[in-house]
This record gives C-alpha cells, sequence and structure tokens, in this order.
C-alpha cells in the first residue's frame, strides 16, 4: 500500500525546492533522467504530479540511457513508461565495455562512467530539445559530496540544487534537493517500484562515498537532528566566517565603531536549540507568474 503521508511530505518537499530555486518555469520542456532506481523513479512521480497541479505549464519526459550492462533488464523501464502513457526515450549505448576496459583493476569505475553518460545524457536533451535536465540527487548526495569534496578534494563544494551544463547549452536542476533519502527509500518500498540495480557501481565496495554513506548513516542514528541541521547549513552560508578571499574582502575590513551584522561572533555558541530544523519551509516566495509556487500539497 502506498504510504501517503511520505508521498505528500515528498511531493511538498519537491515543489519548495522548484519553487525555490526557480527551477521550472512556463513553457519549459523537462527530461528526467530515469536510471531505474528510487530517487529517479521518486522524482519522475513528484514531477508527474507538480505538472497536474501548477500554476504554469511544462512538458516532462523521461529518458534511461541503457549501457549495455551483462544482464540488464532492458524490458523493465519501457514497459514502465507505457504504463505511465509518458513519452520517453531508451539511449543504447556500450558505455559499460568502455569503462571496465579503460579502468585499471582494483579502479572505482565512476569518474570515467560519470563522464561519458553526462555527454551522452546533453546530446540526448539537445535532440529532444529539452531545456532542463531533472537528476535524482536528493539532500543526502548533496551532504555527501560536501564531505568527499571537504576530505579529498581541498574544496567547501557541494551538488547545487540547479546549475548550467558542462557545455553551457542546458540547465540542470535537482528536484528532490530538500529529500531525504531515507523518505525515498520508504517510500519507494511502499509503491513497489521495479528497482533495477546498478552492477557497475554499486558493487564497488572501496568507493570513498559508500564510506562517507555509512559514516552520516552513523551520525543520524546516534544524533537524529543532525543530517538535517547539516542540510540547513547550505542554505546559511556565512562568508565572512570562512577563509576565502574571494568571496570575502578580509584586506578591506576596517573598523567604523559601529555593531557590524558580520563581526566577530564566530566564538559564540551556537544555537543548539534551533538545531533540529527537519522542515524546510519557504517562506519568501515573491517569485513571478512564470515560475511554479506551490507551498501546500493537498
Amino acid at each position: 500500500m502506498v504510504n501517503t503521508k511520505l508521498q505528500n511530505k515528498l511531493r511538498k518537499l519537491t515543489a519548495q525546492a522548484v519553487t525555490r530555486y526557480a527551477m521550472i518555469e512556463d513553457g519549459d520542456r523537462v527530461m528526467v533522467c530515469l536510471s531505474g532506481g528510487k530517487d529517479s523513479y521518486t522524482m519522475l512521480d513528484n514531477l508527474l504530479y507538480l505538472q497536474k497541479v501548477a500554476p504554469i505549464s511544462f512538458e516532462v519526459f523521461a529518458v534511461n540511457l541503457d549501457q549495455k550492462q551483462p544482464g540488464f533488464p532492458a524490458h523493465i523501464l519501457p514497459e514502465y513508461l507505457t504504463t505511465l502513457g509518458i513519452e520517453h526515450y531508451i539511449v543504447n549505448e556500450d558505455t559499460y565495455s568502455i569503462v571496465k576496459e579503460k579502468t585499471p583493476e582494483g579502479k572505482t569505475t565512476c569518474a570515467l562512467c560519470s563522464r561519458l553518460r553526462r555527454a551522452i545524457l546533453y546530446k540526448t536533451a539537445k535532440q529532444h530539445k529539452a531545456t532542463k535536465i531533472a537528476l535524482g540527487h536528493h539532500r543526502d548526495d548533496m551532504l555527501e559530496t560536501l564531505l568527499l569534496n571537504m576530505f579529498h578534494g581541498g574544496k567547501l563544494k557541494s551538488m547545487p540544487p540547479k546549475l548550467v551544463s558542462d557545455n553551457g547549452e542546458q540547465i540542470v536542476i535537482r528536484p528532490l534537493a530538500f529529500c531525504a533519502e531515507s523518505d525515498i527509500a520508504q517510500y519507494s518500498e511502499s509503491v513497489g517500484y521495479p528497482i533495477i540495480p546498478c552492477n557497475l557501481c554499486g558493487s564497488q565496495e572501496n568507493l570513498q562515498r559508500k564510506q562517507i554513506k555509512l559514516m552520516l548513516q552513523d551520525w543520524h542514528e546516534r544524533f537524529p537532528t543532525r543530517i538535517a541541521s547539516m542540510a540547513t547549513s547550505l542554505q546559511q552560508v556565512v562568508p565572512s566566517h570562512l577563509a576565502d578571499d574571494s568571496l570575502y574582502d578580509f584586506t578591506g575590513i576596517t573598523t567604523t565603531g559601529e555593531p557590524v551584522i558580520d563581526g566577530d561572533i564566530g566564538f559564540d555558541e551556537p544555537q543548539l536549540e534551533n538545531s533540529a530544523i527537519i522542515e524546510l519551509h519557504t517562506t519568501n516566495n515573491s517569485v513571478d507568474n512564470s515560475k511554479i509556487e506551490i507551498l501546500e500539497i493537498k
């Protein structure tokens, strides 16, 4: 039985993310990248719902990249999408053989696979005149990427909810940016989506991302509000209290004799009593009529 409480929650959070970052505009043609995993199924479900209730008009079509992995059940997604009755395309490209050939033994396949997949999806989006490319990354993916870049890349960088594609021709959006993976997993199980596992990357035990995921899961079990607080921090960046002089003019700091907003409060204790912000509410949505503006899902 479908978990309607989670369904409403995920739809509401998706609507808030789409609204806050102006992900979808009137007349858009949104290409939903469907992998066969729980995240992309949920994203498609949410966007199809928003398409029905939004005060604007936009198109949604689905694309799956069949990378020719051994044992890949090629019939599942076409059958599922045909049942939904939506426009869809299956792109057949043997990236699996290329990745296996080019990746040294014992190394992870993610980087090369990602580059090849991204190039194909950009080409497909252009071919089918998509104005937006929707990816199924959720809140936990964004936090994992933040920590990966901090630990291994030396950058304070995550997955943004919206950005311009590498080739500069499309806009990439992440409608599940506010959605927790645990909610998506539970909802997906209740719906009974025909999940297709990824045999290329999912079985690699030495992935750094997998280690980060385990760490976040441990934190969530011991400190239930920590992940929500970390997610909120991505939306409340204080450049004056970091150390990037390209974002903040440290050389130009002078005394004024008056209190300043970004003054020396770095040693103050954080407001821990307010850290358990689990529901993300959009309170300032003065967008124009060409943007989606949905705050409540009935």
